[in-house]
């Protein structure tokens, strides 16, 4: 099995970030509307994420696998190239947002990603709020949730 490193983002990575982010949204969202072209998530990426987030980048075999996004406690974005989910790198991700934010995060999925909020809740993150997606650039109904340390949560 491919060795997987977690890392910080360089600016290099940049672009290959998105593109994981691109490729992850697609395979994972194909009904959500995106607002904003390949072009336009790609300069994101390079003139905001990798600058001025804390943004970690999974790698194996010599490319950028996954891409993780801390903004303050909120855990703005994780995203898996489809190639490389099931593998445990998406585990090893909120493993590092939650030493990286030790008093407690939140998170933003779309109601319709049933396998994210799967994810989350097996790691510990409770629902707490749903909304019609408003307050989103897609319009998509979404779900709001929260890991605080040392709260239970069902197995």
């Amino acid at each position: 099995m491919t060795a997987v490193a977690l890392r910080r983002a360089l600016p290099t990575d940049a672009g290959a970030a998105a593109d994981v982010w691109l490729r992850s949204f697609a395979a994972a969202l194909p009904t959500v509307v995106r607002p904003r072209s390949d072009d336009e998530v790609r300069t994101y990426f390079r003139e905001v994420v990798v600058l001025l987030r804390e943004t970690w980048v999974a790698e194996a075999a010599d490319r950028v696998v996954g891409v993780m996004v801390l903004d303050g406690d909120l855990l703005s974005q994780l995203y898996l190239d489809p190639e490389w989910c099931g593998r445990g790198i998406g585990g090893r991700f909120v493993a590092l947002a939650k030493q990286r934010r030790p008093d407690g995060l939140s998170l933003w999925t779309f109601q319709v990603n049933r396998p994210a909020q799967r994810f989350y809740e097996r790691h510990g993150f409770v629902a707490v709020e749903y909304t019609d997606g408003g307050g989103n650039e897609e319009r998509e109904p979404d779900v709001r949730y929260v890991w605080r340390p040392g709260h239970a949560h069902p197995a």
